[in-house]
């Protein structure tokens, strides 16, 4: 043996040993092992009863361990075993012969009774297509259908799979139906399933308890040891980050996370990597989007990191809001939407010095509001900084007014149909723990009089440690949410947004703007499922502040809808203390209105805009007609055919300042425009044609007048 390889062997001798090998006890690990074939296999490992259960084939550091894998593999056909490790010293792989066509690096060696427990469900181990998947816990076609996919690409080597479903549509009965035939057919013993939150550990423990009653469950909580005795582990991230390396790379064999954040396909994919278990990863957010597309980078990073880390380009198998809703296994929904004046205000809004109650402030508030003023008599508010920096208690009081008199009375919309929405469970979506003890208290007022008694909580609210919180007994506030008369609305920061499962929710009211779309799509979600003994047929959406229009609110075409970009004050100071603005806000009547979705969550238009709509694509057409236009200025032409027709009750001119929105900002907006059409000047008279002649001599009514602004 050379010296690089007895150095080797010395390092591989202490990674058998970190994970509980006795190489010196002379039974459970052999070296230099005589072979019936005359050769001899560098370490040969044996269970407890002393029969062989894998081999190790060691190569010298400099050499590659991957070119040992026939040689390991010839080696393990002599003792009539399937698992083979390669190393040499500094890198493990690992190759089951009777289902892996090559080796693959692994974190460490399996233990002892890792591996004592896979050599024995070969005696058992089944086709997986010949095992049934249980109906009792999943009904539905497509869960079955899902199961079968994935157990199809088990069968086929697959290791790492995705599944994109809904919210509201069973992914963890659809787990819980999958894992029970893993184990049926002798594919899995023991299974992770990784949460984000321990109150989704909790959820799923009690699904599984119901469902997987021959496989006990359990949650791994921090500092505690992990239950060898059962077969299915819950555990959050956070937890399993600070555990796993308690265990052998082979002690789970079946590793599902369930929505957890980016970092788990990020910085902390470490805990994953570390099991050489089958992958699946679980969850509502669409991943077929291309990431650049989406408005928040965050949300880019994750679809980007998901697919990567399963090495796909698309999910594996995929059920999305559309089909549920089509399928009738999630209830259709419609959104309210009105905004403040203050809140819709483009641009900023004014704030006078004179508004100032300046002697009701204290010390502390009285020099950041001087600052901010920095001796000038007005200060520019950004409506994105409401309940971060700033507060205008009016118009908290605005919003909650809104929603009891739209609840009480049904509001007429511009297609001139009356909605009432459905009372009920109602879940109130804040910024922070400021804005949801605030909401909460005001909600609770403005709902006194039906209320048993002055000391019941119409509302109450839960935050998460990532919202200013925690909220003390913050599940025992969302179990009496779930399971009690009152409270009757729940106002929610970070905690509700993602597994929270009540179906009894009818209304949803956003009063937090998010850029995130996978963030309010989780939120949308909250909402969606069924409860027939309520009579629910859909739910309501309260938007206050704008965010299913910055979405779209359509699933196939995300981001969606347009993006108002406003500049902070100068000046403003990184003080995180609220600063209130005692000023007037109210409801701008011309912002209220209803948005009817069809089955496919797509905007139902009235009448009345598809014949507007119509008209002006005539004459767009007709127009269209008259221009000598590039490939790629038609396609920007035709863009702003979309535009026009998707506003057509709304628009009435279109200038080089509405290229600055969606779907054109995705483009490069107005500058990358001024490249196509050749200028400012082309672009201009390209523009003033179109408007002439779509919109009439009055198309540029009201407009004209900003032509000529100076572009920001």
């Amino acid at each position: 043996m050379s010296k690089n390889e007895a150095f080797s062997r010395a390092k591989i001798d202490a990674l058998l040993s970190d994970v509980g090998w006795n190489t010196t006890d002379g039974r459970s690990v052999l070296f230099e092992y005589h072979l019936p074939d005359g050769t001899r296999a560098d370490y040969v490992l044996f269970d407890r009863r002393g029969l062989p259960v894998a081999v190790i084939e060691a190569k010298k550091m400099s050499t590659a361990a991957i070119t040992a894998q026939d040689q390991g593999r010839h080696y393990a056909k002599q003792l009539g075993i399937p698992f083979v490790f390669l190393s040499n010293g500094e890198e493990i792989r690992f190759l089951d012969a009777d289902v892996d066509a090559h080796s693959r690096e692994i974190a460490s060696f399996f233990s002892q009774e890792d591996l004592e427990r896979r050599m024995a469900t070969r005696t058992v181990r089944r086709d997986l297509t010949s095992v049934d998947t249980d109906r009792s816990i999943v009904e539905r076609d497509y869960q079955v259908e899902c199961i079968d996919t994935l157990c199809r690409e088990i069968t086929h080597g697959r290791r790492k799979l995705l599944v994109e479903m809904a919210t509201g549509t069973g992914k963890t009965r659809t787990a819980a139906a999958l894992i029970k035939r893993l184990f049926e057919a002798g594919h899995v013993t023991r299974v992770l399933f990784l949460v984000d939150r321990i109150t989704l550990a909790s959820q799923t423990l009690d699904a599984f308890t119901d469902h997987l009653r021959g496989y006990p469950s359990y949650i791994l909580r921090g500092g505690r040891q992990f239950d060898h005795a059962k077969r299915v582990t819950i555990s959050t991230l956070q937890t399993m980050v600070n555990e796993y390396d308690q265990l052998s790379s082979g002690y789970f064999d079946l590793v599902i996370t369930d929505e957890c954040h980016r970092s788990i396909y990020g910085q902390w994919s470490g805990v994953l990597r570390h099991f050489d278990g089958i992958q699946i990863g679980l969850t509502a957010t669409p991943c077929t989007v291309d990431a650049k597309d989406l408005p928040d980078p965050e949300d880019g990073l994750f679809v980007r990191d998901t697919l990567r880390f399963f090495e796909v380009d698309k999910p594996t198998f995929s059920y999305n809001l559309h089909q549920a809703i089509t399928d009738g296994h999630l209830v259709p929904y419609r959104i309210y939407k009105a905004k403040t004046v203050k809140t819709a205000a483009e641009g900023g809004f004014e704030v006078k010095r004179g508004e100032l109650d300046w002697t009701a402030m204290d010390a502390q508030t009285k020099a950041e509001f001087e600052e901010l003023f920095d001796g000038g008599d007005t200060i520019v508010v950004d409506p994105n900084s409401l309940e971060r920096r700033f507060t205008i208690p009016e118009r908290n009081r605005a919003m909650v007014r809104e929603f009891r008199d739209v609840i009480d009375n049904g509001y007429c919309g511009s297609d001139g149909v009356k909605r009432l929405p459905q009372k009920g469970k109602t879940i109130v979506f804040a910024v922070n723990k400021r804005h949801a003890e605030t909401l909460a208290t005001m909600f609770d007022q403005h709902f006194a009089d039906l209320k048993p008694h002055s000391t019941t909580r119409y509302a109450d609210f839960v935050v998460s440690d990532l919202g200013g919180g925690p909220t003390p007994d913050a599940q025992t506030i969302i179990k009496r949410f779930k399971d009690d008369e009152f409270p009757k609305i729940l106002v929610s920061v970070n905690m509700l947004d993602t597994g929270f499962d009540c179906p009894e929710v009818v209304n949803l009211v956003m009063a937090r703007f998010t850029k995130s779309a996978i963030l309010y799509q989780q939120m949308r979600g909250r909402g969606t499922r069924k409860a027939e003994h309520i009579g629910k047929a859909g739910f309501t959406m309260f938007d206050f502040v704008g965010v299913s229009d910055f979405h779209g609110d359509d699933d196939e075409t995300i981001p969606g809808g347009f993006v108002i970009t406003t500049k902070p004050a100068s000046g403003t100071p990184t003080s995180r203390s609220l600063l209130t603005l005692d000023v007037h806000d109210h409801i701008d009547p011309a912002s209220r209105d209803w948005v009817t979705l069809d089955a496919d969550g797509r905007i139902v238009r009235t009448t009345e805009h598809d014949a507007r709509a119509a008209q002006l694509g005539l004459r767009f057409e007709a127009w269209f007609e008259t221009r000598a236009l590039s490939a790629e200025q038609e396609r920007w032409v035709r863009m702003i055919k979309n535009r026009i027709e998707a506003d057509a009750t709304e628009i009435d001119g279109f200038w080089d300042y509405d290229l600055d929105e969606h779907p054109f900002d995705r483009m490069g907006g107005c500058d990358q425009a001024l490249r196509v059409f050749g200028g400012q000047s082309a672009l201009d008279d390209l523009l003033g044609s179109l408007n002439v002649a779509v919109f009439g001599p009055d198309g540029d009514s009201g407009k004209a007048d900003k032509k000529d602004q100076p572009r920001t």
